[in-house]
């Protein structure tokens, strides 16, 4: 690969000190020594960060368009994260804030498999917005869980996904929990005639998640999440290359301790590495998201880029019914809408309530 990375950062500095604030973070992701070291001029005709463009984007505040040897760079998930970012991230006032990628990597990492043309297939749903909700709280036992399943499936949800809190404890083994509600899902299916999918998180060491993956496959569940900034970025490249034919769900948690744009990093990184799916907090919920940042990310999932499959956007985060048409408008009908702790509220009523929560996702969008 000869061509270069551009890297956007976007940095917070007084305007007479930008340009050489750039060329440190040029020299920072690059040869990371003083220019005075680097005696061969191969190295720094090749290997050494360029500064490309540096533009004002608010108060004392720039964004600085750097180029990177891609050389420097294979297409190794940790090794590219760390050309990007490593460094310069411990720098309390530079966002990595996007990256233009050679056509080699997205050839080389491949994206989703499925995509949102997949899971919608999965579904059998090729037009509409698409639902789901999350097993919760943590504490609960195999039986308890599988019960909220069937009752969330009897109304008709797309997708059931574990909480991202729910892993591998005693109280709830995953060798004990993904039987347990794949069968409640698979019955709630027979007597309704529907699709509803369970998603369970597979977590752990790269072995646990494996011997997860095995369970999933002998119980024929059809998805998978995992938590990218947590399992690492490289094992969940493999895992998803691994779990061909399974729907890969990459949930967002750590993801805010980066100093990474949200759009590129739930957006364009996660779908270059695999994930068919990515959830993230929609505006106006528990979390600080930015219409501008929600649009983004959403964005940045479905576009067009190089020719990897559309990634489908899942935003969650505190949303509630009320708020559907109001999502469909903002998001349109390729999105798939997580509402938790509002439909499991509902207590004895929550397949009345879930089956409200798809009803209204219906009469919108078609």
């Amino acid at each position: 690969m000869n061509e270069r990375i551009i890297v956007t950062y976007h940095v917070g500095a007084p305007p007479i000190e930008i340009a050489a604030r750039a060329e440190g973070l040029a020299i920072e992701q690059s040869v990371e020594c003083p220019l005075a070291a680097v005696t061969e001029q191969r190295i720094r005709d090749e290997i050494l960060g360029r500064v490309e463009a540096i533009e004002p984007i608010g108060e004392a505040r720039f964004a600085v368009r750097i180029s990177l040897a891609s050389a420097t760079a294979p297409a190794e998930p940790g090794q590219l994260i760390n050309m990007l970012f490593g460094n310069s991230s411990m720098q309390p006032d530079v966002t990595l804030a996007d990256v233009e990628l050679p056509p080699a990597y997205p050839v080389a990492f491949g994206g989703p498999k499925l995509g949102l043309a997949g899971v919608r297939a999965k579904l059998g749903a090729p037009r509409r917005a698409l639902t789901a909700s999350a097993l919760k709280p943590q504490g609960l036992a195999p039986d308890a869980l599988a019960s909220l399943a069937r009752r969330l499936a009897l109304g008709g949800v797309d997708l059931i996904k574990d909480d991202h809190g729910i892993a591998d404890q005693a109280f709830s083994p995953f060798a004990a929990r993904v039987p347990a509600v794949a069968r409640a899902v698979r019955a709630a299916n027979d007597s309704r005639g529907g699709t509803t999918l369970y998603a369970p998180h597979v977590s752990g060491s790269l072995d646990d998640i494996r011997r997860q993956l095995e369970i999933v496959r002998r119980e024929g569940v059809a998805a998978v999440m995992l938590m990218p900034m947590i399992v690492g970025l490289a094992n969940f490249d493999l895992i998803a290359k691994e779990a061909e034919g399974l729907i890969v769900l990459a949930h967002p948690s750590l993801s805010g301790a980066q100093r990474i744009a949200p759009d590129l990093l739930l957006g364009k990184l996660f779908r270059l590495l695999g994930a068919d799916a990515t959830i993230f907090p929609h505006h106006g919920g528990r979390f600080a998201y930015t219409p501008g940042t929600c649009r983004a990310l959403a964005d940045a999932a479905r576009r067009d880029w190089h020719d990897l499959k559309p990634c489908l956007p899942v935003p969650a985060g505190g949303i509630a019914i009320d708020r559907i048409a109001e999502l469909l408008a903002f998001y349109g009908s390729d999105v798939m809408l997580l509402i938790g702790g509002s439909l499991l509220a509902a207590g004895e009523q929550l397949t009345e309530q879930a089956a409200r929560f798809t009803a209204e996702v219906a009469s919108h969008g078609q």
